[in-house]
């Protein structure tokens, strides 16, 4: 923990090279839960004769330093984050013996001990909480590392690489040492010890070699990994076809871990993940669980690639891995399931959370400028908007131009710490191509407008599209970015018209059949059309080609069409989620006029003609039936009216599930028996979308509980699978029936010893719109299973609660605002990174009417009066307030 005075900020323009360099480093590892015995040996080199060696150490007890074997402790001059000595030699050893106490080590970075096993987390700056270190990420260097534990409580001794030695020692202890043959940062370092089991299963490369496949559990979680498994099987044979990228270690392992404070961790060879990414079987876990442990299984190995062989050379390129390998692991999903509802969740995440991250006081570019704490920049600016630059020059080169881009990538920088730059050139000359404008979506913060106006000259058959690029935040200082635009024409019958650009425009316009590629380079830009025969309905921006605004103002006529006749899924549930959102947008109007709500027929038609579709993806028309989601609705908007969203959200869905419930019924009973007939659980694309479109029916339904709360009720003791159960208990969250509480009991008392589906159940509730939401949530944070040291827990309370409650954060009283604040406080003493996530929602305080606005303000205020607090949370506390 730190004070809050003058926090140091970081800034990329500082950045210099190193003055050592580590030849090779052999640490050995002492463990014991309160008294671990670190002793690390270096061969370093002097790179700039003269300079004073400083390495970085945080919550470390030195116990000794040996240069070249002599005792040097007394002349080493120990600060605030680190040690610094001065080293005549040019290559010399150095010896440093550390003490630390993982049982202490509630902030799970460093070397940590959770439920009764040792684990590590090293990025980005956790390997100076394990020993004195220039723990950088353009410091590579080869790792071998011993470790010594007791048997009894340390079956199990696991390191990066090839394990090379193993044996017995006095008092019941042994020992382990691994080998890592690839030079890597210190960021990338794990260990775990203690008594798990694993499964074991093995994968023959593309060239031809044996790698063994391990995930390691918790004992009683053995029978969960099989998913997890035949993941990494399918990932390492996708990387091979895909990008020709072939695993490189004799073994390859997994540990699941229940505390954990992100999703997974990439360590070279022995990846170590958050449990809820590893474990699943049918009754545990839903369709959206089995998905996210397929991705992020995926995202972890590819990483050993984009990441580990080729890393950054500092954290402000994070978005080098990080945005590079999301992008790889959602293709890989898109080939493993169905590409358009992978395009389409993607697009809603980036648009729930990431748009409004680009909205708020902590808006940075992709390459952030500057930090106070880097945990705080692993955002969804860094990793998804991230992946949707990478994907613009995917967009730009082809699947084609692409791969000779990643293959000139790993020839030049295998083994490298690089930048986003490397990563740009690389990709321009393999197609020798200029791609010096892509730098501007590096550096310029915020969510591009993109605003189309158009115009048809009849008598010369000509359309025209004047197209406008902004960026808010920018204005004077924007510099134009390259936007891909992906466009159709369609008739007034829905048909694809044929494209033919004018001789003005035709190098920055490719024609694909009958979609064009508009290349936008410029402030403003326009792109004509030639022989266009009718006034057409432009179909803008398909695939979502880039990740912008589009402000292009439809009729709701020309959305109805789109909805049903384009052929591309991301538009036709881009033109409905449109028609939805104006439907909310005029209600919303009149309930602050207090006139009387409704609904128009251009909506409801578009709205019934996707009920009664058979020929569509089933989970298309779940997507395309759901409304905008309560995030995205107040984003349109410069004050967010809280309660007029809520409250006319939740009437147009009630009003559609009163006037369509005998087809919403219908539905849900046909894909109800279609699925029963199948018989039990199956994680493919065909049932996972006739399960979406069910479930989406019943949430429909449920709005109308008198009449439906029985059906779901059935649902939920069906126990067919967990997707069915959960989502019938969710429905029935949030109802106000006599039944409800009984259904959360039963489902606590049939869960309460598996702790990721304990968190569904927490989730629940702190997501629940309940007229007594607070209270509950007030009653979560006292039950006997919530624990603040367990980072899923609190992020299934407060992160739900904070993000996804409406009703009970932003009460009207301010309560919610309080209470949010004091677990924010409370947490920050114990967990600052996720203290750091938790207090994310305050910082849009600025968004609200004028009396919620003074009540948050009022807590930030509150929690930036702290005596002491920590640099993740003044950071972001503080930016809010400026």
């Amino acid at each position: 923990m730190m004070s809050v005075v003058e926090p140091k900020v970081h800034y990329l323009t500082d950045y210099q090279p190193p003055g050592f360099e580590v030849e090779s480093v052999y640490l050995e590892f002492d463990l014991h839960p309160n008294h671990t015995l670190v002793t690390n040996r270096m061969v370093m080199r002097q790179l700039n004769p003269g300079e004073l060696l400083q390495l970085s150490g945080e919550e470390l007890t030195l116990v000794r330093v040996a240069l070249d074997g002599d005792d040097i402790t007394r002349r080493c001059k120990l600060y605030e984050g680190g040690l610094s000595l001065g080293v005549e030699q040019e290559r010399f050893e150095l010896e440093i013996v550390t003490q630390i106490s993982p049982q202490t080590n509630t902030s799970l970075e460093g070397l940590y001990r959770t439920s009764g096993n040792y684990c590590t987390q090293c990025e980005a700056e956790g390997f100076r909480k394990i020993t004195y270190f220039l723990d950088r990420p353009d410091v590579l260097t080869f790792y071998t590392t011993k470790i010594v534990a007791d048997k009894a409580d340390n079956r199990v001794l696991l390191s990066n690489g090839n394990l090379i030695e193993s044996g017995e020692l006095p008092n019941n202890r042994h020992y382990a040492i691994w080998e890592d043959p690839f030079r890597k940062p210190s960021y990338l370092f794990a260990l775990v010890a203690g008594n798990l089991d694993y499964i074991e299963d093995h994968y023959i490369t593309a060239d031809n070699r044996k790698v063994t496949l391990r995930i390691y559990v918790e004992p009683q979680n053995i029978d969960k990994c099989e998913h997890a498994m035949a993941s990494l099987k399918k990932s390492m044979r996708w990387d091979e076809e895909r990008f020709g990228l072939v695993y490189d270690l004799d073994i390859y392992m997994i540990v699941a871990v229940d505390d954990f404070n992100m999703g997974a961790m990439e360590n070279k060879g022995l990846n170590v993940f958050n449990s809820k990414y590893v474990l699943a079987m049918p009754e545990t876990a839903t369709d959206v669980d089995y998905e996210g442990i397929e991705a992020v299984i995926a995202h972890e190995y590819f990483h050993n690639w984009t990441g580990n062989r080729v890393t950054c050379r500092d954290w402000f390129q994070l978005t080098l891995k990080e945005g590079l390998t999301v992008f790889r692991d959602q293709e890989f999903t898109s080939d493993m399931l169905s590409p358009a509802v992978k395009r389409i969740e993607d697009v809603k995440r980036l648009r729930n959370h990431q748009f409004p991250e680009d909205a708020g006081p902590m808006s940075h570019p992709i390459q952030p400028q500057s930090y106070i704490e880097m945990n705080n920049f692993y955002t969804m600016t860094v990793y998804e908007k991230g992946a949707e630059v990478v994907r613009l020059y995917h967009t730009l080169l082809g699947e084609e131009g692409f791969q000779k881009g990643m293959k000139l990538y790993f020839e030049r920088h295998d083994g490298q710490a690089v930048t986003v730059q490397d990563f740009r050139q690389a990709m321009a000359d393999a197609n020798d191509v200029d791609l010096s404008q892509m730098h501007h979506w590096y550096v310029q913060a915020g969510t591009p407008k993109l605003t189309v106006r158009t115009e048809y000259d009849s008598a010369n058959r000509r359309y025209s599209l004047y197209c406008v690029q902004s960026l808010p935040k920018m204005e004077s200082e924007f510099k134009p970015l390259l936007i891909p635009i992906k466009m159709g024409l369609l008739n007034a019958e829905g048909n694809a018209l044929p494209l033919l650009p004018s001789q003005a425009c035709a190098t920055s316009v490719q024609v694909n059949g009958r979609e064009a590629l508009l290349i936008m380079t410029q402030t403003e830009q326009t792109f004509t059309f030639e022989s266009v025969g009718e006034v057409p309905v432009p179909a803008l921006l398909r695939g979502f080609s880039a990740p912008v605004q589009l402000d292009y103002k439809y009729s709701d006529a020309e959305l109805s069409l789109l909805s049903q006749a384009d052929s591309d899924s991301f538009v036709r549930w881009e033109a409905m989620q449109t028609l939805s959102l104006n439907e909310i947008k005029r209600n919303i109007e009149r309930y602050e006029a207090e006139q009387p709500l409704m609904l128009s027929d251009a909506f409801l038609s578009a709205f019934v003609s996707l009920l009664d579709d058979k020929q569509t993806d089933p989970a298309l028309i779940a997507l395309a039936i759901t409304m905008p989601d309560l995030t995205y609705i107040g984003e349109q908007y410069q004050q967010i009216n809280v309660d007029a969203v809520y409250a006319v959200q939740r009437w147009v869905r009630g009003e559609l599930a009163k006037r369509f419930s005998n087809r919403l019924l219908a539905i849900y009973q046909a894909l109800a028996l279609r699925l029963q007939e199948k018989g039990s659980y199956a994680y493919v694309k065909e049932d996972i979308a006739e399960r979406m479109l069910k479930n989406t029916c019943l949430g429909y339904l449920l709005m109308l509980e008198a009449d439906f709360f029985e059906m779901a009720e059935g649902q939920f003791d069906a126990q067919h699978n967990m997707t069915d159960v959960l989502a019938a208990l969710q429905a029935i969250s949030h109802t106000t029936h006599e039944n409800r509480q009984a259904c959360l009991d039963r489902f606590y008392q049939r869960w309460s010893h598996d702790p990721l589906v304990l968190d569904k159940w927490f989730a629940l509730q702190a997501g629940s719109h309940h007229i007594h939401a607070l209270e509950h949530v007030e009653a979560l944070v006292e039950h006997p299973d919530f624990h603040y040291e367990n980072p899923n827990r609190v992020r299934s309370v407060l992160g739900v609660f904070g993000r996804l409650n409406l009703l009970g954060f932003h009460r009207a009283d301010g309560q919610g605002y309080r209470f949010l604040a004091d677990q924010v406080s409370k947490l920050d003493e114990i967990n600052p990174q996720v203290a750091a996530r938790i207090v994310a929602p305050f910082t849009h305080w600025k968004r609200y009417d004028e009396d919620r606005q003074q009540l948050m303000k009022q807590q930030l205020e509150r929690l930036l009066a702290k005596p002491v607090l920590s640099k993740d949370v003044y950071e972001i506390v503080s930016k809010s307030l400026a």
